[in-house]
């Protein structure tokens, strides 16, 4: 299928917005500056979006501030509706939203359908939980005394989001902070603005008020300046590279926002001797090459224990080997291209680093015959803890294999970054999967279990993979602060 033509036929359905979104108003960019988005898989123009900076999202902060007032004074009913409508309009329109994800982003068909219900399922989940934002009663000190403790919305969230996940990234933190009554101005990413200006679209068609959702993109520093510096944004969440939330950190600072960030990652894939084989193949596949590989809790290094290794190494290669590389609307095809051409570089200058410091390239380890941004799926085997294959996320359909001797030894390399978002098992002993689990400094833990992402669990990393959790009844908590109230003279009649 051709991008124009699947352009026209997501346009007919209404969904294809290429402007800002300020006080439930479509506007461009004030002084008429555009960013081109591409199509990574054919290089092709799908779109020109507004190149917009801090005036306009001065003009957001203030529409979702305005808005803050009645949105949060609406009963959580009332907003629970709200999101209701919101997801089913989003899987009503599944289909097209997997249509433009594939299209400004490049992940296969497949994956961006299931990405739209993963998107999806976290706005009903959270307009379920809603209803369920409880306080508490303080037994009191003294007979007169009442102790109550109020969860209210923070206020104002600047949600800045990702181009891997171009809808669910954005319905993970917008889906809570709706829920219990905040407002939102979202910064999407401009490799993939489209999905997020069709789920605001769908926002506005489910009745949510105008100046709730918000969407300005463009000018990242100017962007993200302008919510840091804003006193009416209580909140930035964001999700994307340890170096960008450090800055966002240190930016929230002068005025004291509260902040959620969910980092890179560095995620270690063990594999012990008793592991069913089959069932660590498929799962450290599926860990891997999702999404090309550009995920935060993709495998980044996989360590085989060494009575195991030429058995795993054997089947691991066959199955890569049979990953179908292509256009994502292509039928069959597992891995699509990388989002760009510094994505490219970069995974070939890890490559190279492994080659240089001993590594061997067992599968792949250049560019694919496509051209553009596809990579061959690859597997390097003698990977050592030195290079950068090891120590940084690679971001990108490259699979680096490591043998260890001991669990104990798996453990200490497992821990030995900086990172610390998730982590895979693969055993059969029950013991060990309690012991290693605990012992690994990681957020998320998969135990023979590659893709463990879901709404119903808390997400998040520790060390420099951020702070906070998103999804589950706990991430809802990221969104509201905490009131003590005592009412004192109770006992007068």
């Amino acid at each position: 299928m051709e991008t124009k033509s699947i352009a026209t036929r997501i346009q007919n359905s209404g969904l294809f917005r290429t402007q800002g979104l300020i006080g439930g108003k479509w506007v461009d960019a004030y002084d008429g500056k555009t960013i081109k988005v591409n199509n990574p898989a054919t290089g092709e123009i799908i779109a020109e979006v507004p190149y917009m900076g801090k005036r306009e999202t001065n003009d957001a902060i203030s529409s979702a501030y305005d808005a803050f007032n009645s949105w949060s004074k609406l009963t959580a009913a009332e907003r629970s509706k709200y999101l209701r409508e919101w997801y089913d309009l989003l899987m009503t329109h599944k289909e097209e939203l997997a249509q433009l994800i594939t299209l400004e982003q490049g992940k296969p068909l497949k994956d961006a359908m299931g990405e739209v219900t993963y998107g999806a399922d976290f706005i009903e989940f959270f307009s379920e939980e809603a209803k369920r934002v409880y306080g508490d009663v303080i037994p009191a000190t003294s007979s007169d005394r009442r102790l109550v403790v109020l969860k209210q919305p923070v206020g104002v969230v600047g949600a800045i989001t990702p181009w891997n996940f171009p809808l669910a990234m954005i319905t993970r933190k917008v889906g809570p902070a709706l829920a219990c009554g905040c407002t939102v101005v979202i910064k999407p990413s401009e490799f993939t603005p489209l999905t997020a200006l069709a789920a605001a679209e769908l926002a506005l068609q489910a009745g949510i008020p105008q100046g709730v959702v918000n969407v300005v993109m463009g000018n990242a520093p100017d962007i993200g300046e302008a919510l840091l510096s804003s006193t009416q944004v209580r909140k930035i969440t964001f999700t994307g590279s340890t170096a960008v939330g450090k800055k966002l950190m240190a930016g929230a600072a002068g005025t004291v926002k509260k902040v959620s960030l969910e980092l890179g990652g560095n995620a270690p894939c063990l594999v012990f001797d008793d592991a069913d084989l089959d069932v660590a193949v498929k799962g450290t596949l599926a860990a891997k090459f999702r999404n090309s590989g550009q995920t935060c809790v993709c495998a980044n290094r996989i360590l085989v224990q060494e009575g195991i290794y030429e058995k795993f190494a054997d089947a691991f290669l066959k199955a890569v080997q049979n990953l179908q590389v292509g256009d994502g609307f292509t039928e069959g095809v597992v891995q699509g291209p990388l989002i760009n051409e510094a994505a490219v570089k970069k995974v070939e200058s890890f490559v190279q680093d492994a080659i240089s410091k001993g590594a061997k390239v067992l599968l792949g380890g250049k560019r694919h015959s496509l051209g553009l941004t596809f990579y061959e799926p690859t597997v390097v085997s003698d990977v050592k803890n030195e290079m950068l294959l090891a120590k940084e996320e690679v971001f990108g359909p490259v699979a680096p294999l490591l043998q260890f001797k001991t669990e104990e030894e798996a453990i200490r390399i497992a821990n030995d970054t900086n990172a610390g978002l998730a982590a895979y098992i693969f055993t059969n002993n029950v013991q060990r999967t309690w012991r290693v689990s605990e012992a690994l400094e990681y957020g998320l833990v998969g135990v023979n279990e590659g893709l463990i992402s879901t709404e119903v669990a808390p997400f998040g990393g520790v060390k420099q993979s951020g702070l906070g959790r998103e999804g589950s009844k706990y991430g809802i908590d990221e969104y509201l602060e905490l009131k003590y109230v005592c009412f004192g003279d109770m006992n007068r009649k």
